[in-house]
């Protein structure tokens, strides 16, 4: 199966310079400091989910947990979610100090008969981590969903009924509530772009129905959260820059969060206001880098996700939907890659995560 993760992919759809807009990515969130905290036992009764593509009292995400910190996690949120990210954040300690220590283990062992056994000990640990901690980011992802009350979209199996997808409800408000501005006139162009509707269409034009093919419809999808990924990016660096010029003027700055260098000034951060603008500018270096996602936890992810919502098959079945539900398919995906943005922070934070790229590409490659 071809991958469908590109940085042209991800970018289909670059905002113009014509029009104008300021204000930030949205998406952003924190969460309580890590500590120690004892759970009680809980039970989880598991039922069938509704028939229809309709919110039900369960997790009806399309990825389901591997792990046993994944499935613990959704337990915690099902049954206590108050304390969810404190859960999340023992969970990710937990991780990292037994990868540390079958780590060290494996170090002290080095030239000894029993080396071999420490190092494939170590292997083992870092492949189930891996499964592990991505779980955990997913739980996160879901988690932020639920902030805004919008249920993920389940497998798009159980949405197709004779050949026609419908999705409800559209939870347009809510999906775009999470954007400034000036990013929601961008991501606005961009579901228009790659749907086929007007930015600004009315009612009976949504309810129209269209046909798409089932494959390019998932590559969309994965399109659409690489661009979220993209644009929440692009947006921190830009609140950044010119955060940094009204403090410093201007100069030679080094960002703590992106990872790269640039020179400030005030001619040049007052002609970037608008984040139109700013992106427009981008160079193709600056455009790969934050379109890719920084690691490989959080590529996997991406994957994972559309493989679960669209299935493993690639099909060239056409499907008849109306432009509602292909509108709230893309606003998901493009939340998706805003979300993920941030839970990858977070998490890199506690759990050190796997640098993303292939070895040709790591060469004079710098992480945003």
């Amino acid at each position: 199966m071809d991958s469908c993760i590109s940085n042209q992919a991800a970018l289909p759809f670059l905002p113009s310079r014509s029009r104008r807009q300021s204000g930030d990515g949205g998406g952003g969130f924190l969460f309580p400091a890590k500590r120690k905290i004892r759970y009680s036992s809980m039970v989880v009764v598991a039922a069938a989910g509704p028939s229809r593509c309709e919110p039900g009292s369960s997790l009806n995400a399309p990825l389901e947990p591997r792990s046993a910190q994944g499935r613990f996690l959704r337990s915690v949120l099902l049954n206590k979610r108050q304390l969810f990210h404190y859960a999340a954040a023992d969970e990710l300690k937990q991780l990292a100090d037994g990868r540390e220590a079958a780590l060290a283990r494996m170090s002290l062992s080095s030239g000894s008969d029993e080396a071999s056994l420490h190092r494939r000990i170590a292997q083992l640990k870092e492949r189930y981590c891996k499964t592990a901690v991505q779980d955990i980011m997913y739980m996160l992802i879901f988690y932020k969903y639920s902030e805004i009350r919008v249920p993920l979209v389940p497998k798009l199996s159980r949405c197709i009924y004779n050949g026609r997808l419908e999705i409800w409800p559209p939870k347009d408000w809510e999906l775009e509530s999470i954007y400034s501005c000036d990013a929601l006139e961008i991501i606005k162009e961009h579901v228009s772009a790659v749907i086929g509707l007007r930015v600004n269409s009315c009612v009976s034009d949504n309810w129209a129905t269209t046909q798409i093919q089932k494959l390019h419809l998932r590559k969309v999808y994965t399109a659409s959260i690489l661009y979220g990924y993209f644009l929440k990016s692009a947006s921190l660096r830009h609140q950044l820059e010119c955060s940094l010029s009204d403090v410093h003027g201007s100069g030679y700055l080094r960002s703590p969060i992106f990872g790269c260098s640039f020179t400030t000034g005030t001619a040049q951060i007052s002609n970037k206001q608008q984040l139109r603008h700013y992106i427009s500018e981008f160079d193709p270096e600056t455009l790969q880098r934050c379109a890719k996602p920084r690691t490989e936890e959080a590529r996997n992810l991406i994957e994972k996700q559309s493989l679960a919502l669209f299935g493993t098959e690639e099909s060239d079945e056409t499907i008849v939907t109306s432009f509602s539900s292909l509108k709230r398919l893309v606003l998901e995906a493009v939340a998706f890659g805003t979300f993920l943005w941030d839970t990858e922070l977070y998490v890199d934070g506690a759990y050190k995560l796997k640098e993303n790229g292939n070895a040709e590409e790591q060469e004079g490659k710098r992480s945003i």
